[in-house]
């Protein structure tokens, strides 16, 4: 009687199958290593930074995949590297200890025109239903500034410092109180004005509107300019940071002006993971930011809606000590 024919394994499904493990794997290790490190890299790996909460996510998946694919070896390692990863994104959720501040409260909020084409009356209602005391303004354009003024914007908020320009290169503060112009930020493409905020009474703040270069535009531009960001003058009034930063807590340039005095205003209220910036063709990131100096309390924050951008306005409220 002849023997019973026995089928092989699938030979080639499984080295398939671990091929496509190891790829996997291999690229997760490697994303996580830069981050982990503080390694921004070049153009490419800081743009893929931003993506890092999503890749924590993507970590938590891969670690149930190699385990329930009986690759104990590799899910170990995985998962230990997906535990690490997913620590550094968690305290974004919790809110963290405020100083003691007393003083005046101040609104601030950023919002992206996109080369002046947003829906500038949205802007204005915003600030007239969240009374805005300092707005900054990124990608202002000559027409946007006109279109503002017949919307009505100055007269929520008579105070300006504005450089508009063409294209996406021009910034600006408004505000309700007073403004001084000053010279804070290094030298940069786009404008980054700043101003004294003449607080009533004693009190006085400062403010720097950001917009560095994107890094896939300029990698080395990028750096500089965010390193060219003032940090905090304990012998002067306290400072804000607001604007379009082009880059997010998992980037180390961005994490080194944090290393200069600021907090992040999401980050410090539990709302870190808050997106601000997406394409049809890449996931929402978090890349606009209220940096407010250690000395100041942040109470809320918010994300809006802004028709006609790619950027969605961020809102602050801080309290002065």
């Amino acid at each position: 009687m002849p023997e019973p024919e026995v089928e092989e394994p699938p030979r080639r499904q499984n080295r398939f199958v671990t091929a496509l493990l190891v790829v996997a794997v291999g690229v997760f290790c490697v994303f996580s290593a830069f981050r982990l490190l503080g390694f921004d890299g070049n153009a490419y790996v800081a743009a893929a930074l931003a993506l890092t909460p999503y890749v924590a996510v993507a970590g938590v998946l891969l670690t149930a995949i190699t385990l329930l694919l009986r690759r104990w070896a590799t899910g170990i390692v995985v998962f230990a590297v997906a535990a690490v990863l997913v620590a550094a994104m968690l305290p974004r959720t919790m809110s963290a200890d405020q100083p003691d501040a007393t003083g005046a409260e101040l609104r601030v909020m950023s919002a992206n025109l996109y080369f002046g084409r947003a829906d500038v009356g949205h802007v204005v209602q915003l600030v007239r239903n969240h009374r805005i005391d300092v707005l900054s303004l990124q990608e202002l354009t000559p027409a946007a500034v006109g279109a503002l003024d017949r919307a009505g914007l100055f007269a929520e908020l008579p105070h300006r410092v504005f450089h508009a320009m063409p294209g996406a290169s021009g910034t600006g503060i408004a505000a309700r109180y007073p403004l001084r112009e000053r010279q804070l930020a290094g030298p940069a493409l786009h404008a980054q004005p700043a101003a004294l905020v003449d607080l009533p009474g004693h009190a006085d703040a400062e403010v720097v509107a950001v917009h560095p270069l994107t890094p896939v535009h300029d990698f080395e531009a990028w750096q500089r300019e965010l390193a060219g960001l003032p940090g905090v003058d304990t012998q002067g009034p306290p400072r804000l940071l607001v604007g379009d930063f082009n880059a997010s807590l998992d980037h180390r340039a961005f994490r080194d002006i944090l290393r200069k005095g600021y907090s992040d205003a999401a980050d410090a209220v539990g709302e870190g993971l808050s997106m601000t910036w997406s394409q049809s063709r890449w996931p929402p990131v978090a890349i606009d930011h209220v940096l407010a100096d250690f000395r100041y309390a942040v109470r809320e924050f918010q994300v809006f809606d802004l028709p006609g951008s790619d950027h969605d306005p961020i809102y602050a409220r801080v309290q002065l000590p």
